[in-house]
């Protein structure tokens, strides 16, 4: 559904500031304007506050994936860009997202803003809320790209990349569909984002994934493949858990409604819908890895997990239950299918997450026709080519233009080192490393 703003009669009339999220619809019998006005913006802030969380899930996920002396680099590559993407969202992104699209490419370049206080301009007070929710979605796509690239981009250039990634590259294909703009007139669907926000991710990391090359030892000339065990499988399941709770914000909220029966019934539709779709995922996981491979890979369990909470984000509202345990155990095989694809292509992806967010991306938006009779496939066929070719050659240009200009790679020996010391100076586990006895004279 296309994300406008509709504010209730307690605001006096229907305001469409920047063109940003529904807030409300037409009020309910037996429910006061302001009442609802409430509910909807409680859906919006508590919503982002759990996908704000996915920013930790994602952090310790990638902790724990990869080894420990890059744990600290990956911590700070996280913070970073959540806050870059705060910065950026609010200085350019959502405006060029959402103001004056109106069926068009793009917004304006203008930041946006509000008074000191609500009851100033109730208008603001509303997209206040709406610009933090959307804001968090925005570092969501940036956060899937620093897993991929880990273990040996430079810390500098990652930011940079991020800055840009979120500041103009996702707010603009973003502001085609939920700002109104041209796919959303052609009839594309993609509710929460598994094409916006995940594929738009996966894309940007591919292509970074492409040209930064793989870490060292993992591909031999012969083709073998080196398995790179990482740090910590606590802290990833730890990550994967996280990024679970947080999901229920990311689908539940981009109902973008509270304040009705219909709207409550909908959103609990919705939470039920996205965990049985994760939960068909691990399943899935679980089983094909242990049919391929005789054993359970935990990783591939972590992944298959994220793999069918992606693939249900698209439409994750009008399957039944049944139809939700299929969508999120394919997207689990998809997973456990194209990891060993990468590795064959000699793409190395540190934490999985082009099969998990690119790949489960294009499946959940094409299982939108399964369940959604205004889909149509011709439309969303269209919307993952357009994203998909728009963010590739965006982030092809971006990221070819960092590395001529500054570098993207480490060196072989701060490689080896680990990125920890080479970039920051530390270590996430300092008490672990071997230290020689000072002299005694």
């Amino acid at each position: 559904m296309m994300k406008v703003l509709r504010v209730t009669a307690a605001a006096g009339a229907t305001l469409g500031l920047m063109a940003a999220p529904a807030l409300a619809q037409d009020a309910a019998p037996g429910v006061s304007p302001e009442i609802k006005f409430v509910f909807n913006t409680m859906l919006f802030l508590v919503g982002g506050t759990l996908v704000m969380w996915m920013a930790a899930g994602f952090a310790m996920l990638e902790a724990g994936m990869v080894r420990s002396k890059n744990v600290a680099t990956i911590c700070a590559k996280n913070i970073g860009l959540y806050a870059i993407a705060g910065l950026m969202y609010w200085a350019v992104g959502y405006n060029l997202m959402y103001d004056g699209v109106d069926g068009g490419w793009i917004g304006s370049f203008t930041w946006f803003d509000h008074p000191a206080h609500a009851d100033e301009d109730i208008t603001y007070a509303a997209a206040s809320s709406d610009w933090f929710f959307q804001m968090v979605f925005c570092a969501t796509a940036a956060s899937i790209v620093s897993g991929a690239l880990a273990e040996r981009i430079k810390l500098w250039p990652f930011l940079i990349f991020c800055t840009v990634l979120t500041g103009v590259i996702y707010p603009i294909q973003g502001a085609w569909k939920w700002g109104g703009g041209w796919l959303n007139e052609f009839g594309f669907l993609d509710f929460a984002g598994s094409t916006l926000v995940h594929s738009a991710g996966g894309w940007a990391a591919l292509v970074g994934a492409l040209i930064l090359g793989a870490r060292l030892g993992k591909y031999s000339a012969s083709g073998r493949v080196t398995p790179i065990p990482g740090s910590s499988m606590p802290l990833a399941t730890l990550g994967t858990f996280i990024l679970w709770l947080g999901w229920f914000g990311f689908n539940g909220g981009s109902q973008l409604a509270l304040g009705t029966l219909s709207d409550a019934a909908d959103v609990s539709r919705i939470f039920a819908n996205t965990n049985t779709a994760a939960a068909a995922g691990v399943v899935a996981a679980m089983v094909l890895t242990q049919v391929l491979y005789k054993k359970v890979d935990l990783t591939m369990a972590l992944n298959g997990a994220l793999a069918g909470l992606v693939s249900i984000t698209a439409e994750p509202l009008t399957p039944s239950m049944p139809m939700a345990v299929l969508i999120g155990a394919i997207g689990g095989a998809i997973v456990v299918l194209t990891v060993p694809l990468l590795d064959r292509l000699k793409i190395d992806d540190v934490v999985g997450a082009i099969p998990v967010h690119l790949f489960c991306g294009i499946w959940g938006t094409l299982a939108v026709i399964l369940t959604n009779p205004e889909a149509s496939l011709v439309a969303q066929l269209a919307g993952i080519a357009a994203i998909g070719a728009f963010v590739s050659a965006a982030s092809l240009v971006l990221w070819l233009a960092v590395k001529y200009a500054i570098g993207l790679r480490v060196s072989e020996e701060d490689e080896l080192t680990g990125l920890d010391r080479s970039e920051l100076g530390l270590e996430a586990y300092p008490e672990f490393g071997v230290t020689a006895p000072a002299h005694v004279s």
